[in-house]
C-alpha cells in the first residue's frame, strides 16, 4: 500500500463513521503560542478540545503535517522522524473509549488487514490522581486481546496533560505492534522492547481537568483524540520493520546513494539523517520559515547544517536541492514551492560551508603539537563549526592522534540536557495556556497587528509568528526595515488609546467569503472548512482567530514596547507587556 491510497482509506473509514474531514494546517501555529511548530493534528483544535463549538461538528478526522524537534537527535533509527504526517480523528464531547476503541480496533484488523497476533497494547496504571483504566482494559479483553498483551504502564508513558498548570488532561491507550517477520511474536508483551515492539498509535482519553488547585476532576466535556504516524502504518502494513524502505523515503534515500556512491546498507543513518532533515526543511521552508538564528528559523538552520555535516562523511558536497528533488513528487498534493525551498537550501549550503573551512582552520590550530583531541575542543568543533564526531575522528586519525569520544559524548549530554529544560515551554506539545495572562497577551497581539498596520500605512503587514509567556508577547510580522523610535512610540500611544476606550470584543461565526467582506484580517486559503470564527476588536481589529480574547480592552493595563528587533530576512520583531 501506498501513501495515497493509505490517506484515501483512512479518511474515507472515519467519514463512514460520521466523521467531517478538516484541512490540514500549517506547520507554524497561528494561535497556539506555546509551540515553535505545529507537533499534532489537535494543535489547530485547541479551542474545541477547550469547549467552543466547532463549526464542522463534533467528530473530525484529517491528515496533519508535523515536526518535533525533540526527534532531532532520534532521527537515524528506523521510526522517529522530525517531520510526518500524523493521521487523526476527535470527539468532541461525542463518542467515548468503547468507540473509539473499537474503531482503531476495526481500522486496524479490517482496512489494515493487520494480523491480530501481532498486536498488543498499554494502559494507564492508575496513580495517585486517577484510577487504573479498567474500564479500557476490558474494552481491549473483550475485541479479544489477551491479557498477556496488555501492559499497565505509569503516568509517564500512559497520561496526557495538561500543557500547562490546569486544563484538559487523562490516560492513553496504545497500540503496539511486532515487527520482525523472522520470528513468532511473543505470548507476553513487553513494552521495554522497542526495537521489536513499535507504538503506531495512540488514543488520549480526555477523562479529567486539573484546577488551580492541582486536583482532577472529571471532565464536563469529555474528548478523545486519536494520533497515527502515518510513516509508521506504512512500514507495517507493508511488512517492513524499517519506515525508511516504504515508497516516501526510497526515492530520497536511492538519490543519496546516487550522489555518494555508497549503500544504504553500509550506512543507514548518515543517509536516514540527511533524508528525513532535508525533508523537513522542505516543508518548513514552504511554510514561510527562513533560516536564521531564533525559534523557527533556528531550528531549519539546525537542520540543514545537519544534513550537510552528514553529507560530507559520505563525501558530498552542494548536494542539499538534489537531495530534495524526490520530495516535490512524492508530495505533490502540497503543491510545494519547489524555486522557494531549492534557493534556501541553496544559499544555507553555502554560507555552512564557509563556516566549515573556518572550522578547519581551527582544527589545525587546537591539534597543533598534541596527541589527543580534548572533550572541550571536539564539542567546539562540533557545536560552533558543524563537525561530526566522526569527522573529527577522521581528522584525527590522519594526523596520528587520538580523542577522547568518552568525553564528548557526555559534553553533547550536558549541552542536550540544559537544551531541553530551556526550550521545554516552547516545545512541548498540547493545548495551549488559557490563563488570564495569556489570553489578555493573546489579545493584545491583534490588536498590534492593526496598529502596525495603520501606524507603517502597509496593509500588507502580517502576523508572521508569535510566543507568549507569562512575562510579555513575541510578535513577528513581515517588515523590510527597523522601526524608528517615534514609530515605536506613535505604536504604543495607539494600543494604549484603544485599550483606555474600553472596546469590547466580540466573536461571530461566519464563511470566509463573509469574513472577507467585512475586512477580517488573516491568511485565506483552503485550510479553512465552511465556517470561520472572526473576533472583532470594537471599530479596530478584525482578525481571523480561534481564541482566546478577554471581552473588553479595558483588561489589558498599559501596553509598552520593549525590544524591536530583526527577526528574519524580511520579517522584524516586536517584545512588549502588559504593565
Amino acid at each position: 500500500m501506498e501513501r495515497k491510497e493509505l490517506i484515501k482509506k483512512y479518511i474515507e473509514f472515519f467519514k463512514s463513521h460520521a466523521h467531517t474531514q478538516i484541512k490540514n494546517s500549517s506547520l507554524v501555529p497561528e494561535n497556539d503560542s506555546s509551540v515553535l511548530f505545529t507537533t499534532a493534528g489537535m494543535h489547530p483544535l485547541v479551542p474545541y478540545l477547550l469547549g467552543q463549538s466547532h463549526p464542522q461538528g463534533k467528530r473530525l478526522v484529517n491528515i496533519q503535517r508535523c515536526l518535533r524537534t525533540d526527534d532531532i537527535e532520534e532521527a537515524g533509527d528506523t521510526t522517529h522522524h522530525t517531520f510526518f504526517e500524523m493521521t487523526g480523528n476527535w470527539s468532541l464531547g461525542d463518542y467515548w473509549k468503547k468507540e473509539a476503541i473499537e474503531m482503531s480496533f476495526e481500522f486496524a484488523i479490517k482496512e489494515l488487514k493487520l494480523p491480530k497476533e501481532r498486536i498488543a497494547v498499554t494502559v494507564f496504571e492508575g496513580d495517585e490522581k486517577a484510577p487504573r483504566d479498567e474500564e479500557s482494559v476490558q474494552i481491549w479483553k473483550d475485541l479479544g486481546i489477551s491479557e498477556d498483551r496488555i501492559a499497565y504502564l505509569p503516568g509517564k508513558d500512559n497520561w496526557w496533560g495538561p500543557a500547562g498548570e490546569t486544563g484538559p488532561c487523562g490516560p492513553c491507550t496504545e497500540l503496539f505492534y511486532w515487527k520482525p517477520n523472522d520470528r513468532p511474536t511473543p505470548k507476553v508483551f513487553d513494552p521495554e522492547d522497542e526495537e521489536n515492539w513499535v507504538e503506531i498509535w495512540n488514543d488520549v482519553l480526555m477523562e479529567y481537568n486539573k484546577d488551580k488547585k492541582g486536583d482532577y476532576n472529571k471532565a464536563t466535556q469529555q474528548n478523545i483524540d486519536n494520533g497515527r504516524g502515518l510513516e509508521r502504518m506504512l512500514a507495517v502494513i507493508n511488512g517492513f520493520e524499517d519506515n525508511y524502505l516504504t515508497e516516501i523515503w526510497q526515492p530520497i534515500i536511492n538519490n543519496i546513494e546516487s550522489l555518494s556512491n555508497k549503500s544504504y546498507k553500509e550506512n543507514k543513518k548518515a543517509m536516514r539523517i540527511i533524508a528525513d532533515h532535508i525533508k523537513a526543511a522542505a516543508f518548513i521552508i514552504n511554510d514561510g520559515i527562513t533560516p536564521g538564528n531564533a525559534d523557527q528559523s533556528y531550528v531549519l538552520r539546525r537542520l540543514i547544517r545537519r544534513a550537510i555535516r552528514h553529507g560530507r562523511t559520505l563525501g558530498i558536497e552542494n548536494f542539499t536541492t538534489k537531495i530534495a528533488e524526490p520530495i516535490y513528487k512524492i508530495y505533490d498534493d502540497y503543491d510545494l514551492d519547489k524555486e522557494k525551498i531549492n534557493q534556501e537550501l541553496q544559499k544555507e549550503e553555502e554560507r555552512f560551508l564557509i563556516t566549515l573551512e573556518q572550522g578547519l582552520k581551527v582544527f589545525e590550530k587546537i591539534t597543533q603539537d598534541k596527541k589527543e583531541i580534548n572533550c572541550k575542543d571536539a564539542f567546539l568543533l562540533y557545536q560552533s563549526y558543524g563537525f561530526p564526531i566522526e569527522m573529527t575522528k577522521e581528522l584525527a586519525s590522519e594526523k596520528g592522534i587520538t580523542l577522547d569520544e568518552e568525553g564528548f559524548e557526555k559534553e553533547c549530554k550536558i549541552h542536550q540536557d540544559l537544551s531541553r529544560t530551556a526550550s521545554a515551554g516552547k516545545f512541548k506539545s498540547g493545548l495551549a495556556d488559557n490563563s488570564e495572562q495569556t489570553t489578555r497577551l493573546h489579545t493584545a497581539c491583534h490588536m498590534l497587528n492593526q496598529a502596525l498596520r495603520e501606524v507603517l500605512n502597509d496593509k500588507n503587514i502580517m502576523q508572521k509568528g508569535s510566543n507568549i509567556t507569562p512575562d510579555r508577547l513575541r510578535f513577528d510580522f513581515n517588515f523590510d526595515r527597523k522601526l524608528t523610535t517615534e514609530e515605536k512610540k506613535v505604536i504604543e500611544d495607539l494600543m494604549n488609546k484603544k485599550i483606555k476606550e474600553s472596546l469590547e470584543v466580540n466573536m461571530q461565526e461566519m464563511t470566509p467569503e463573509e469574513a472577507k467582506k467585512v475586512g477580517a484580517v488573516g491568511v485565506f486559503d483552503d485550510k479553512y472548512g465552511d465556517k470561520v470564527k472572526v473576533y472583532k476588536i470594537g471599530n479596530f481589529s478584525t482578525e481571523l482567530c480561534a481564541g482566546p480574547h478577554v471581552e473588553n480592552t479595558s483588561e489589558l493595563g498599559h501596553f509598552k514596547i520593549k525590544k524591536e528587533q530583526s527577526s528574519s530576512a524580511g520579517v522584524r520583531r516586536i517584545k512588549a507587556i502588559l504593565e
